[in-house]
This record gives structure tokens, sequence and C-alpha cells, in this order.
């Protein structure tokens, strides 16, 4: 027999890496001589980078960058074998790098991003795939287009700082100083969001919350954001805040897609076509996949659980979820392929508890799961 292992992260207890290696050792004991083939996945946050790697092969790199608050941080990306590099925007504007305390998005950059983006394309790289989760920023992607070479000035002809409070003073953007190299190179923005740039649902209002904008200054950074809009809109040509997805990370979808002219993708599509996934389930008979929690929302937004089953239906491969819980909804798998979803949760305890032991009790999931295969096989 051959199976595919495609799982996501269990977010901070239980790596993709160290789910696979677990299926691994699982399947060799209940099906001794099974060829297992392991693609661990991500939608484009956290571990996307050392997934890929895996899957594909590479080298993780580094690239030292301007944190959201100006604080010096390290950024890793990957250097897949193909030359293709990927990113996650979190690794240098990320949430996290903000103490609860400091969070203010019209103090925060998206600089870093685009100093890790200007590295790789130093550096020869041509092709970014970029997960754009989890930042701390809302500033439009102003950050990141200037440090790969825009310019955006005030009414005085100064250069603004590219922060989300000085969106309100940008009078004239310029692109000319735009790297030239990134005529030459394809961006694909890992995005689940969906939201425009502006308005009850773009990024301010839905996001900034998180990133400490509070009302008070909510309807500031809106202000600015429109302001800013349109006049990057009229410097080129484009209208950068009403496609999908503009709203992402702070406006930095906008100014990937709409300046950059990056293609922005879903999350686990965009994964698992990177990692040639649909050319890896020939002659497959059993694929594992799983997150952390699936419930409805994972089934309406395709996150991994329900990618990974979309691309085994279409080649009728029975697809099973190892999941730590499950929510309302879940079943919305079941309709997608022939499936069914374990937990990893043998009996009440704490979330603490369930994350503290997470390798453990997935092992144990795994070994339940495939002896109830074993047992379906042999009925006759």
């Amino acid at each position: 027999m051959k199976f595919i292992f495609a799982p996501d992260s269990f977010k901070g207890s239980l790596s993709a890496l160290e789910s696979c290696d677990i299926l691994e050792r699982v399947t060799m004991k209940i099906f001794p001589g099974t060829e297992c083939v392991s693609v661990p996945v991500a939608d484009g946050g956290e571990g996307t980078v050392d997934a890929l790697l895996r899957a594909m092969g590479g080298q993780r790199m580094v690239a030292h960058v301007t944190g959201p608050m100006y604080e010096p941080e390290t950024a890793v990306w990957g250097l897949l074998s193909d030359g293709t590099a990927v990113m996650e925007m979190a690794q240098a504007s990320g949430l996290p790098y903000v103490p609860a305390d400091q969070k203010d998005p019209r103090q925060a950059t998206s600089l870093g991003t685009g100093e890790m983006i200007a590295a790789a394309v130093k550096g020869g790289v041509r092709n970014i795939l970029i997960g754009i989760g989890g930042s701390a920023t809302n500033d439009g992607g102003m950050g990141m287009l200037a440090a790969l070479g825009a310019k955006f000035i005030d009414k005085d002809g100064k250069e603004v700082k590219p922060i989300g409070g000085e969106m309100k003073n940008v009078e004239k953007a310029d692109f000319s100083g735009l790297m030239p190299e990134l005529k030459e190179t394809t961006i694909t923005v890992i995005c689940d969001v969906t939201n425009p740039l502006l308005g009850e649902n773009g990024a301010t209002f839905i996001y900034g919350p998180q990133k400490g904008a509070v009302p008070a200054i909510r309807d500031e950074l809106e202000a600015g954001m429109a302001h800013y809009a349109e006049v990057v809109s009229a410097a080129c040509g484009k209208d950068i805040a009403n496609f999908p997805g503009a709203g992402a990370a702070g406006g930095l979808g906008a100014a990937l897609g709409g300046v950059l002219g990056a293609q922005l993708k879903s999350g686990i599509d965009a994964v698992l076509d990177a990692v040639n996934f649909d050319q890896k389930l020939e002659g497959v008979d059993l694929a594992i996949t799983g997150e952390g929690r699936i419930d409805g929302q994972s089934v309406r937004f395709g996150k991994v659980p329900v990618g990974v089953a979309k691309r085994c239906a279409a080649h009728g491969i029975p697809t099973v979820a190892i999941v730590g819980g499950i929510g309302d909804g879940a079943e919305g798998l079941f309709d997608l392929c022939e499936s069914t979803i374990q937990t990893t949760v043998s009996g009440p305890m704490s979330l603490e508890k369930a994350m503290a032991d997470a390798p453990a009790l997935y092992e144990y999931a795994a070994e339940r799961l495939l002896r109830a295969i074993r047992i379906g096989m042999n009925i006759k």
C-alpha cells in the first residue's frame, strides 16, 4: 500500500513535521512495508517555511530586518530546491514582536517585510511565495514598498516615514525607484482573507483591533488609509483598494497585488501547488491530514484538511483527519470525499494538558485510527 501524510501543525504544540514523523512510525507498526510519502503543509501562517523546506528540500536563509516597531529582528525564509523563495510575513513584521502594552498600528511598519523580499531578489530569486498572516501593521504596505525603492512624499516635498499614522500625509507616491528586478519576479501571496482595503469590512475595522486600533484611533487610521489608497492608485494606475484580499495584513495585500502585481491565492491551494501535491497522489491508497481544530470555518474557508480532501477526492483517495478538537460544522468534510475525523483527545483534560502532551496523544490517536482501518480491511 501507499499512504500520503499532509497535516498542518497544531499551533503551539506539534509541528507538521513532527506529525509526519509520528505517522510514519505508527504506519510501519500497523502496516509494515507500506510506502509512506510525507508532505507537511501549512496555509501560509506559522510553519509554512519549514513545511515547504521539508517537502521540497532547500535551505534556511536569514535576513536582518527592521521589525514592526523599528527594532532589529532576524527573519528566516526558505530557498527551495527549485529556486523559489518561501516567506512568512510574520517573520519580519509579526504581531508577536510587539509587546501587548506597546501595540499601536499608527507606529508600526511593514518595512522589514520589504527588506526580506529585497534580500531574496538581490540574491537572484525570481519566484517568491509569501504568506501574509499574523501582521502587526496597518500601513497599507507602505513600509514594504519603501524597502523596495518606492518613495512617499508629503506636501513639503519630504519623505514620509512609512508607518500607519503617516498615511494621511502622503501627497505623492513615486514608484520609479522600485528595484528593476521586480519586473522579472513572480510573487504569489498566500492569503485566505478576502476583505477589501477600506470600509467596515476592511483592514482597519476588521483586523485593526487585534493590533491595537482602539476606537479612538481607528477612524484616524481609516481616513489615512483612504487618502493613501487614492494617492497610490493614481500613481500606479490601478485601483488598489477593492479587490479581494486588499485588506489582508493591514493593507499589505493592496500593495502586493495592486502595486507589484502579485497573485493572491488561497493558502492551502498555493502550498499544495508549490509542492506538486497532485503528482504525489499517484498510486496513493489513503491520505492522512489534520490540524489543531476542525469546524465549520475550516470547511467554509478551505483550511488544510479541506484543501487536502478536495485534491484527494479528485483522485478517489479516502482521507482521514487527525485533529485536536472538533467543532460544529466539521461534518462538512464528509461531503467532500470518503473521509472521517479522529481526535487526539482521549478523555477529559484541560487545553494546557492537551497541548503539553500533544505528541503522545497524537501517536495514540494515529494508532487507534490505523488499527480501525486494518479491522475494516479484514471485514468480509
